[in-house]
């Protein structure tokens, strides 16, 4: 049973299993802009993480029915709430009660269910609300385990993303602060940041930094009265956030990584110490930093001082510090080749008053997923016409949108056209001219040309970007090239002498109308590939919104305190759905074959305390 056939038992689901959300669609192209704009505006008004402050809160254990075990499973997955067919494939596999992955590493060892569930962020898409939550996350994660099906009561945390933010998170907590279950999973945080203790001296942080904003006040004083208060020395810290922003400092921000750099020094490395009031060393370390927002998976190691220094890959080592980012929960697939090779923390453009100085370097883990060149294969698809995920084909409504942009484009240029030709009607100028009437109008257009591309270069001079056609005078241009040549091809038709004026621009019409369709669609992907940076480039695949490829990180603490990362990917998404009956009533979509899972590299040991040769003395007196 396909999404289709399952929308029409949505009574006895209790929700609607929805389809990929479509980015490049006009529609959701539009309700998204406006939500993010009123989003934007009232979050600097209305934040919600300051009224939370009014909240009780406390710190969490984790597992709930054993907080002192000495094996635990966590498991952690982001950008989930998208696509039926995706997201539900995923809450499956995270559901089963153990996964036995294939590839290296694990020699068909059985991984557990997590007795803990993260949520990194976007539990939802494209804009959060009560119905989209029901419809694409809620519905589904109930369906896949049921309370009467979880006797072990799993924790679910959870941390919002830029797209729960959309509401101004007021669906959110509805949903994940009011320690209400879901399914077999228990929720527990009261606010939109949580801290967990977990068995053998490990923690895990939840950041929630709203729209890219500030660490409020009283999240800070949350974190310093139930996690800096009670951390010992050698304690090991997993921070979870909404953005990998050690990314983004290396590419376009170098502010972007200040505030996760101030947690780590002032909330995690060191405390005010309540006798004296003196800022005092923890000798806890923040061991592992995971994300989401970027749909894709990738790890950069931390480099340890007797690594050499020309070393491509960094050897496996349990004393290295990991940033991993791994959103591949349900939403379409990111790319990952233009990820930067090195990232030294902070970086040297970061105005920080107070900063680790040398920086600390990490590197790219070799293995990425996917791997850099599909991940160049993939984005092209966007652009090939023969390929199922050709933007107009993925993007319901775009071809018409183009459509209905050249159909205005050549009234536009015809009227300009007739000017040149001095006459008064553009019916008149398409049927009377020759090619070289036309070339003598060809030969003014390069000087509006010339003006946008001026507009485009100062406009990203101004915003210290390199000059190129990726901006919104790039994409301009490219369409008004395109509808050159649809006025090309209409003055080179040759109209019979006793065809009305009317027809001929009914004609005209329908030939830019079809050409813009066609050709407008094609040439604004190749103005989508022509970006190496930015969100154009990231629209490269967003706007084929792929639905395989889909994943989840599990961990384990073991009984000696390393923490052990599983990343893992689904064989294949599925879309074969039975009914069976739901034990708490109705029904429920099971997948036809169970999922299966693999590695997407080897499993990455991270010892809980950081090792000798760390120069965690120095740090601390910084």
């Amino acid at each position: 049973m396909r999404v289709r056939e399952l929308r029409r038992h949505a009574d006895e689901l209790g929700f609607t299993p929805q389809e990929q959300a479509r980015w490049l669609a006009p529609r959701e192209l539009a309700r998204t802009a406006v939500k993010v704009a009123l989003a934007a505006v009232f979050a600097d008004y209305a934040d919600k993480r300051e009224i939370q402050g009014a909240l009780d809160a406390e710190l969490l254990r984790a597992p709930l029915d054993d907080p002192d075990a000495a094996e635990t499973w966590i498991d952690y997955v982001a950008d989930l709430g998208d696509g039926f067919d995706a997201t539900s494939s995923v809450a499956w596999a995270l559901a089963a009660a153990e996964l036995t992955p294939r590839g290296p590493g694990t020699a068909g060892s059985p991984l557990g269910r997590g007795s803990l569930l993260v949520l990194g962020g976007d539990e939802v898409y494209p804009v959060a609300s009560a119905t989209a939550y029901e419809d694409r996350m809620k519905g589904v994660y109930r369906a896949a385990l049921p309370a009467a099906a979880a006797d072990d009561r799993p924790l679910m945390v959870a941390l919002p993303g830029n797209h729960d933010w959309y509401d101004g998170l007021t669906a959110f907590l509805r949903i994940f602060a009011q320690r209400r279950p879901l399914g077999g999973w228990q929720t527990r945080q009261t606010r939109s940041y949580f801290g967990v203790r977990l068995p053998q001296r490990w923690w895990l942080v939840g950041l929630d930094s709203q729209l890219g904003s500030y660490i409020d006040e009283p999240q800070l004083r949350y974190f310093e009265t139930h996690l800096s208060a009670h951390l010992r020395p050698g304690d090991g810290v997993i921070v979870c956030s909404a953005k990998p922003t050690w990314v983004t400092s290396a590419e376009d921000d170098a502010d972007a990584f200040n505030q996760l750099h101030w947690f780590d020094r002032n909330v995690v490395r060191t405390r005010i110490d309540p006798e004296s009031g003196e800022r005092v060393p923890t000798h806890a370390s923040i061991r592992l930093w995971l994300t989401g927002d970027r749909h894709h998976y990738a790890r950069y190691a931390e480099r340890l001082p007797d690594d050499p220094p020309d070393a491509r890959g960094l050897a496996p080592d349990p004393r290295r510090r990991q940033m991993v980012t791994c959103g591949l929960g349900g939403a379409y697939l990111a790319a990952t080749h233009r990820l930067p090779a090195t990232l030294p923390l902070p970086p040297a453009g970061a105005r920080l008053r107070d900063r680790d100085d040398p920086p600390v370097a990490f590197a790219r883990a070799q293995r990425t997923y996917p791997d850099a060149r599909e991940s160049r294969r993939m984005a092209r698809n966007i652009a090939l016409p023969w390929s199922r995920h050709w933007l107009p084909r993925r993007n319901p409504g775009f071809a018409q949108l183009a459509a209905g942009v050249h159909t205005v484009l050549f009234l536009v240029t015809g009227f300009l056209f007739a000017l040149t030709e001095g006459v008064r009607r553009p019916v008149e100028a398409v049927r009377n001219a020759d090619t070289g009437d036309l070339g003598g109008f060809a030969g003014i257009a390069p000087i509006a040309v010339l003006a946008l591309l001026a507009v485009g270069w100062a406009d990203r001079q101004a915003r210290g970007r390199r000059p190129g056609l990726s901006g919104p005078a790039g994409a301009a241009l490219v369409q008004i090239a395109v509808a050159l040549a649809i006025l090309a091809v209409t003055v080179l038709l040759p109209f019979p002498d006793a065809w009305p004026g009317w027809l001929v621009l009914v004609v005209c019409l329908v030939v830019a109308a079809l050409a813009g369709a066609f050709v407008g669609s094609e040439a604004f992907a190749l103005w989508l590939l022509s970006a190496s940076g930015g969100m154009v480039a990231e629209w490269q695949m967003s706007g084929q919104a792929i639905e395989e490829h889909k994943g989840f990180l599990r961990m384990r603490i073991g009984p000696d305190g390393d923490l052990t990362l599983y990343p893992l990917v689904l064989e294949s998404v599925c879309r074969d759905w039975e009914l069976r009956d739901d034990p708490a009533g109705g029904k429920r979509p099971v997948p036809a074959r169970p999922p299966a899972v693999r590695l997407i590299e080897e499993p990455v040991v991270i010892s809980r305390e950081p090792g000798e040769t760390e120069e965690t003395g120095e740090a601390e007196e910084r």
